[in-house]
């Protein structure tokens, strides 16, 4: 997957009535269909295809479209750093400060604990095919140090839309007294690489951590899912301390960005249940602390590509990967 412009407008996303609002009663009722559903109910209430670190993924997608010029952000769809011009108290507009966030200032239930968030990409790698493109060992093989990542069929890129929901995550998760970190920000030219983003939530001593993502797979696939990491010991990639609570961690998030977004698992992967495990992932290889990647939708499908632009939808899906993770850091 390519992108090789700087930004794009997207088109206004499509307002449509109401989202299949039975949803998740209908996959929680299929036996079997959910496996991972099951911690769905336990959490309660109402509460890369793309990427280097995804390079043998699971979705296949054609190159990105190239832009010709920088976008004229006017409307919601077009705002992929913040929130829509007519953003409310339910849809706020995240926040832009840089990658190091300092201890957060509010108290809450996550008061002492560390999330560090990974917006998938950098926007300024399209700029660094060299650098992105050398190989950096991730335990178990040698891969690029990251790619530039999917974008929509009207050029959205995927780097700007990881940025906004990881700014909004991280404002939610600072209102409930996180300590909150950034792997990247758009403050540094390109990168970090897919080792680097493990070691800055190891370094960090993250309770959780999560990668966001936006696939780019065909046309017709469509839904979420969460990677979960393997057990793999090799070379410098031990994650068998991790797996298990990853695998708690990665059921929250998805149990609660149904709940939030009403999008469905992936009809791709995951055989339904929204859960995908794997051992080839540098930036899951690598990590010591609980980590998943959560692929919030197909880009390239119309449909979930109208999700993805929306402001609004966007804020759901921050307030979904923040109740999961509240959630697990509550236990």
């Amino acid at each position: 997957m390519s992108y090789t412009g700087p930004d794009f407008d997207p088109p206004q996303p499509r307002r449509s009535p109401l989202r299949r609002p039975l949803t998740v009663a209908i996959a929680a009722l299929v036996p079997g269909a959910l496996l991972g559903w099951g911690v769905y109910a336990a959490v309660g209430g109402p509460d890369d295809g793309g990427g280097a670190d995804r390079a043998a993924g699971v979705g296949t997608s054609s190159p990105a479209p190239s832009s010709t010029g920088p976008a004229s952000p006017t409307d919601d769809a077009r705002t992929p750093t913040g929130a829509s011009p007519s953003a409310t108290a339910a849809n706020p507009s995240p926040s832009n400060s840089k990658s190091a966030s300092a201890p957060a200032a509010a108290s809450g239930p996550l008061e002492g604990k560390v999330v560090v968030i990974d917006p998938g990409h950098n926007p300024g790698n399209f700029r660094h095919a060299s650098e992105i493109n050398r190989k950096v060992n991730v335990g178990t093989h040698w891969k690029e140090c990251d790619t530039t990542g999917t974008a929509t069929n009207a050029g959205w890129p995927e780097a700007k839309f990881t940025l906004d929901v990881a700014h909004r995550l991280r404002t939610l998760l600072e209102e409930q007294g996180a300590t909150v970190r950034l792997t990247q920000d758009d403050d540094r030219p390109y990168g970090p690489c897919v080792d680097e983003r493990a070691r800055i939530g190891n370094d960090a001593r993250a309770d959780a951590a999560i990668s966001i993502h936006a696939d780019g797979s065909g046309a017709g696939n469509r839904g979420f899912h969460v990677i979960l990491p393997g057990s793999v010991r090799d070379g410098d990639a031990d994650t068998r301390a991790i797996v298990a609570p990853s695998a708690e961690l990665g059921r929250r998030v998805a149990g609660n960005f149904v709940r939030a977004t009403g999008s469905a698992p992936s009809n791709y992967v995951g055989g339904g249940t929204g859960l995908v495990t794997r051992t080839d992932l540098g930036g899951l290889n690598l990590s010591t602390v609980p980590k998943v990647f959560i692929e919030c939708g197909n880009m390239r499908d119309s449909k979930d590509a109208a999700l993805l632009t929306s402001g609004a939808w966007r804020q759901k899906a921050a307030q979904g990967m923040s109740d999961g993770i509240v959630s697990f850091l509550r236990g």
